[in-house]
């Protein structure tokens, strides 16, 4: 074949997409708020497309689009003109504006219209509509289904699928014409001059097939505050002489409102679904890191993660699933999913609908429960959560008395994730040279994970007076030694950590993003935490709008790949976190160099992180490329905006000891106040002075604060 003629899938682009959502619902629109058939755009519910089209036209042509506002998370507004509608002047007389809101199960759009015109006017007002049922997955691989047929329903529009289900299109007022061949909605609108009318949409889901759901919203008690939005005290609110800390704040908790979500079976668990559109659903690595970065606004939704996971917990093992004892899943969903030509062999990818095939969630789960204890979780609580933490290091003790004594893993079913690390694309791990490295891997991070919990894991075996601790923590310093002597490499500016070990035991040699991941964990000494602090500060690494994940000195450098030098906001927040709690000198003023990158990044974006933007150098552009198929928002994502507040005050909670460590960052920021810090059950505010100077108000009975400490936690549970 000639390259014209060689057939490639279609790349969705949502880039330039328009989201709103409420978990597990969301609509994707263009800019104008068109959802035009043909690309990633729709309506969907817990990962199927209702709607695939949803056009407005006037007389026949469009209207032209003035501009477009998002909302929190739910909602948004597009405003939009009219032209030749009546009076032959060249300016619009019609403004249209169109105030779309997500529900659990679909939307309500009303459309305005009013007249500017001297005259009156008479115009058709349509709505083209049309449904596909598409899966997610589908629509991920650039699939084009076929849009189904319409039925006419008492005024309304219905769409029905083969599992039981439909989809309900009704508008008021009841439309005058309605088509159910074409999936078609019109009305003639008469307007005077100065007067207004309104045409509303609703599309409904109804009449699942019994069994389908694994998620549904939250559903909050009567007066029950919001858990992340402003004004009700949950929220974090900062005092900052930079506007843009404030505003990515405002819009991250607005969006993190709209992303929680229950499982069927733990209608009382709140969790974080990963990010719109691809992963609207329990995640295990993402939403326990995003729960782990948002404890200084409270622990209930770290209980509630931790919960949902443990009750899902592995019992058996399955090389089909990834499923092992004591294991944490990776994701859930309400089928299997299928990918054509994602993996590295060719062969298709096909993920159970409940899938284990992650190495890291299972160590991060005893890391969040760990943290939680310290930001003064319910003590009973977590004292019912240890069990599942005796499982998940049952499972590191089995890993790590594996292959060269460090926790790794591979694909054993041939049809899952060849990469099972947060880079989990097929090229996520490479040496230097542009090698991909062959499983089974053990990533650097990975370890430092496993010494995490071990450490973490033993302090609490120790505080609620269960036998196992110093075990424990031998395994964790027998994993440090093996990782000093066989992670680090060395080129012409020093040593530092390998990315990786390959199935031959060599050091995949790769600079990567992933030793940011080492700081404040307890593997690394000082010396070696700022040799990484000084590796993260290079502009190898730091593209002046965050870490990149592969560093411009590899032969696989791409700026605009998934996991090879492109930039993730929370890969950074990991980083920045490690930076002010762990490294020393070269550790602060690197912190203050992201937290500029950072919220450079998030202006281009609206303030709505994405899940990830282009590693080219600030300098080369004014602002981040994005990447076009980048979710947008993503939980962890804007789970960074609260670990740049944390990171700025350099806090750290220990209520176990009696102690709020707090040892403010010096940045361009100026950060002077924070109010809404949750320890325990209490709200906690915060008054930064000069020289370090700082003031709490509301603290716990008990609990002391202690400035300019270092707040990394300890690195044995008896110091």
């Amino acid at each position: 074949m000639t390259p014209s003629t060689v057939e490639r899938p279609r790349q969705p682009q949502l880039n330039g997409l328009v989201a709103a959502f409420v978990a597990p619902a969301l609509c994707l629109s263009d800019e104008d708020g068109q959802i035009r058939p043909g690309g990633a755009g729709g309506v969907f519910v817990e990962d199927r497309r209702l709607l695939s089209e949803l056009v407005l036209v006037v007389d026949g042509v469009e209207p032209s689009p003035l501009s477009r506002e998002l909302g929190g998370g739910a909602e948004n507004r597009f405003e939009a003109a009219c032209f030749n509608l009546g009076t032959a002047v060249p300016d619009p007389t019609v403004l249209v504006t169109r105030r779309r809101r997500v529900h659990p199960d679909g939307l309500v759009e009303r459309c305005n219209f009013r007249s500017y015109d001297r005259a009156a006017l008479r115009f058709v007002v349509e709505l083209r509509l049309s449904a596909d049922f598409a899966e997610m997955a589908e629509v991920k691989s650039g699939a084009l289904p076929e849009a189904l047929l319409a039925a006419s329903d008492g005024g309304a529009l219905r769409w029905s699928d083969e599992e039981g289900g439909s989809v309900v299109a009704s508008a008021s007022p009841v439309p005058e014409v309605i088509e159910a061949d074409g999936g078609r909605m019109a009305w003639v609108v008469d307007l005077e001059p100065g007067s207004e009318v309104t045409v509303s949409l609703t599309v409904r889901r109804t009449g699942t097939a019994a069994g389908a759901a694994v998620v549904r919203p939250v559903v909050a008690s009567p007066g029950a505050p919001a858990r992340f939005a402003s004004g009700d005290g949950a929220a974090l609110v900062v005092g900052a002489g930079d506007l843009r800390l404030g505003r990515l704040l405002g819009r991250s908790l607005a969006d993190l409102e709209a992303l929680q979500l229950v499982t069927v079976d733990r209608p009382d668990d709140v969790f974080l679904a990963a990010g719109v559109p691809w992963f609207l659903t329990l995640f295990g690595r993402d939403s326990i890191w995003a729960a782990r970065m948002l404890l200084p606004i409270g622990a209930d939704l770290a209980l509630g993660t931790l919960r949902t996971l443990a009750h899902r917990q592995g019992r058996h093992s399955d090389p089909l699933t990834g499923e092992a004892p004591g294991k944490i899943l990776h994701e859930l969903r309400r089928s299997p999913t299928h990918h054509e030509r994602w993996r590295r062999d060719g062969r298709p990818l096909s993920l159970p609908s409940a899938y284990y095939g992650t190495v890291d969630a299972t160590l991060l789960w005893v890391c969040l429960l760990h943290d939680a204890w310290r930001f003064g979780a319910d003590e009973a609580e977590v004292e019912r959560l240890l069990d599942p933490m005796l499982g998940c290091l049952g499972w590191l003790s089995s890993s790590l008395g594996g292959r060269d004594g460090f926790v790794s893993y591979v694909d054993e079913s041939g049809s899952g994730l060849e990469n099972q690390g947060w880079k989990d694309s097929h090229d996520g791990i490479q040496f230097r040279d542009g090698r991909i490295a062959r499983a089974p891997l053990a990533l650097c991070e990975v370890q430092a994970y496993a010494y995490e919990a071990a450490v973490g894991g033993a302090a609490l075996l120790d505080a609620f007076g269960r036998p196992g601790s110093s075990r424990l923590l031998e395994v964790a310093d027998g994993l440090a030694a093996r990782f000093r002597r066989r992670f680090w490499v060395e080129d012409a500016d020093g040593p530092y950590p390998a990315v990786a070990l390959d199935a031959a035991g060599a050091a995949v040699d790769s600079l990567a993003s992933n030793i940011g991941h080492l700081l404040g964990t307890g593997l690394l000494d000082g010396a070696e935490e700022d040799l990484v602090a000084r590796r993260l500060a290079s502009a190898e690494l730091d593209s002046g709008f965050g870490v990149r994940t592969l560093a411009t000195s590899s032969a696989g450098f791409n700026p605009l790949s998934y996991h090879a030098g492109s930039v993730w906001a929370h890969d950074t927040a990991i980083a920045l976190t490690g930076l002010t709690r762990a490294a020393g000198d070269a550790g602060r003023p690197a912190a203050a160099s992201l937290i500029e990158g950072l919220l450079s990044a998030a202006e281009r974006f609206e303030h709505r992180m994405p899940e990830l933007y282009a590693g080219h150098q600030r300098g080369e552009r004014h602002a981040p490329d994005p990447y076009p198929a980048s979710c947008r928002p993503q939980a962890w994502s804007m789970a960074a905006s609260v670990v740049i507040v944390s990171c700025l005050l350099g806090l750290w909670a220990d209520v176990p000891h009696g102690k709020l460590h707090v040892a403010p960052l010096e940045s361009a920021v100026g950060l002077r106040s924070v109010d809404g810090v949750r320890i325990g059950t209490r709200v906690v505010s915060l008054r930064l002075g000069e020289r370090g100077a700082v003031e709490a108000h509301g603290l716990p009975p008990g609990l002391d604060l202690v400035v300019g400490a270092a707040s990394r936690p300890a690195r044995r549970s008896s110091e």
